[in-house]
């Protein structure tokens, strides 16, 4: 019976646990934060030097790496 009460006690506590949920809010704010800046700078310094980049991953991901 004991047994039981701790299982219970336990399931109760790990669903009032909220400190997994704001790791996972602070995570998409940093996303979200992220995601403007880099739209920002792409329009300050124009699109050139994001597709350069972009363009230089995939070619080092296809294997022609320079």
């Amino acid at each position: 019976m004991d047994i039981l009460h701790t299982m219970k006690t336990l399931a109760a506590d790990f669903a009032r646990e909220e400190e997994g949920s704001q790791v996972v809010e602070y995570g998409l704010i940093i996303a979200l934060v992220s995601i403007a800046l880099a739209i920002g700078l792409a329009k300050i310094a124009g699109a050139s030097p994001f597709s350069a980049l972009a363009t230089r991953i995939a070619s080092c991901l296809s294997g022609t790496c320079t």
